[in-house]
């Protein structure tokens, strides 16, 4: 089943063999995307003793007592750093919260920085200094994968290779670590992440691990996808969904409860979700409108107009 949503070689986008061999995996991942929303990128270049640090980090911070956890919540900041506790985030349309606690990263900017009322500073608890280094040194290796990824998807839709660079370049992306708590009872109607789409343009998911990750078929099908060690799984986000007029498909998806002894275990991941500047327009592609495909958004939105609204509606605000 994991087979039929496409894994592909980053290094022939960024170190071709050929330039015949670059132009097919640009066709080639944006045809998957095209179909499912999902791939898997492999030879990404993310030093695996570097993921492995990160995560030591994060458990190290989940295994904390609750009352020391909940000093790094944020009351009213949407859970754009820190800490937010278990019970809080619900899918969009959802009648039960998810089985999940989770920390925010986001990016590092001067106070200065003209997006400083929108992008604060980073938390960073104590108790477990290294989150700090593995923490940021993954946010930033994601942040060069996912503008690489960017660039092979610009191509595919007929614009400049750096088309995204510098709309993203001061992006209020976010590293979310995530701990998923062993599940006690047979009988909860809540699930671990329920379905949903992602708000931003693209999602980088490193190292989950445990399988629970199914994806929406366009047939109606739930297909489980858990990656290869090596693999990041990178899907679209709700703002490229709009910004190509639905040519790259945000793709519902969640995070089932597994079976039997496996649900007695905690789940970790970390996604990275790659957003575009707070001031970038969304505005459709003229190159994705048609005859076939006319536009769906008439009205423009700013990215960060669109991200309040979003967080409204999973009760983050």
């Amino acid at each position: 089943m994991a087979a039929r949503i496409p894994t592909l070689d980053i290094t022939r986008f960024t170190a071709p063999s050929s330039a015949a061999d670059r132009e097919a995996f640009v066709a080639e991942l944006g045809a998957a995307y095209r179909e499912w929303g999902f791939a898997g990128i492999r030879n990404h270049g993310i030093p695996q003793d570097g993921i492995d640090a990160a995560y030591e980090a994060f458990k190290r911070f989940f295994a904390l007592p609750e009352e020391v956890k909940r000093q790094y919540h944020v009351p009213g900041g949407g859970g754009a750093r820190g800490y937010t506790p278990f019970g809080v985030e619900t899918a969009k349309g959802a009648k039960h919260f998810d089985l999940k606690e989770f920390w925010h990263i986001g990016r590092e900017i001067p106070d200065d920085s003209k997006y400083r009322a929108v992008m604060p500073p980073n938390l960073w608890p104590a108790e477990v200094p290294e989150m700090r280094e593995h923490g940021y040194g993954l946010y930033q290796a994601l942040d060069h994968l996912g503008s690489q990824v960017l660039s092979a998807l610009a191509l595919h839709i007929g614009l400049a290779e750096d088309w995204f660079a510098d709309k993203t370049d001061s992006g209020n992306s976010i590293l979310r670590p995530i701990h998923y708590p062993p599940i006690t009872a047979d009988d909860i109607p809540n699930v671990r992440a329920g379905a949903h789409e992602d708000i931003n343009l693209i999602t980088l998911l490193v190292g989950a691990s445990a399988s629970g990750l199914e994806v929406l078929s366009r047939q109606g099908e739930w297909v489980p996808f858990t990656a290869d060690a090596d693999t990041i799984v990178v899907n679209i986000g709700d703002m490229l969904q709009r910004l190509t007029n639905h040519v790259y498909p945000s793709t519902t998806h969640r995070v089932v409860n597994p079976q039997g002894g496996e649900a007695r275990k905690p789940r970790y991941s970390v996604p990275f979700f790659l957003h575009p500047n707070p001031d970038f327009l969304i505005d459709v592609l003229p190159s994705t409108v048609s005859a076939d495909n006319p536009s769906r958004y008439p009205e423009p939105i700013t990215a960060q107009g669109y991200l309040e609204e979003r967080l409204r509606e999973i009760k983050l605000k």
